[in-house]
């Protein structure tokens, strides 16, 4: 456990700048698979029938230098989405969509994080497949008991990573991911 000690809440932007420069928070972070998800939800059968998933596993690290810098890694394996119906996880993991065979992860690669409104601005490189396109987006942090954690929702277009299997045009291409990512210090 960290000496961190905050009670558990959001972070203004003030006390997350106030917090990034502590010295008690420069170290090295682990992602928490037990209190971490990722999901994902998509329209099918145009629009008519929502579909989610959650990928079962998931790792991460992070790094918080002495000045504030923020860099991490986070990775699901791919094979491991589970959308409650095997015939569509099966296709999911194939060559259509993921290729889990020859693309075992999906990546973030954060580059930053910053104070911003009522949270914090992620940047970093989105790895899917062999494509890899930049991508920032909005979070909540909260920190207490000895964890650190970021709250966010992702709007992807799949087919910025070549995902563009769509059988007459039944599948959105636009997925909401949806992340809760818990790290605790080494």
């Amino acid at each position: 456990m960290s000496d961190i000690q905050a009670p558990a809440e959001q972070m203004t932007p003030i006390a997350l700048r106030e917090l990034l420069t502590d010295p008690a928070l420069a170290r090295s972070w682990d992602l928490d698979p037990s209190r971490s998800t990722v999901s994902l939800r998509n329209r099918s059968m145009w629009g008519l029938a929502r579909v989610t998933g959650v990928f079962r596993q998931v790792t991460g690290t992070a790094t918080v230098s002495p000045t504030g810098d923020v860099t991490g890694e986070l990775a699901v394996a791919a094979a491991s989405i589970d959308t409650k119906n095997t015939r569509r996880d099966t296709h999911l993991r194939s060559s259509d969509f993921f290729d889990s065979d020859n693309y075992p992860d999906i990546t973030f690669t954060c580059e930053s994080i910053l104070p911003s409104g009522q949270g914090v601005t992620v940047s970093g490189i989105l790895r899917v497949r062999d494509r890899t396109r930049p991508l920032t987006f909005e979070a909540a942090a909260v920190c207490g008991d000895g964890a650190v954690w970021l709250d966010a929702t992702v709007h992807v277009n799949q087919a910025d990573f070549g995902l563009t299997w769509n059988v007459m045009g039944m599948v959105s291409m636009h997925n909401t991911i949806t992340i809760h990512a818990v790290f605790t210090s080494r």
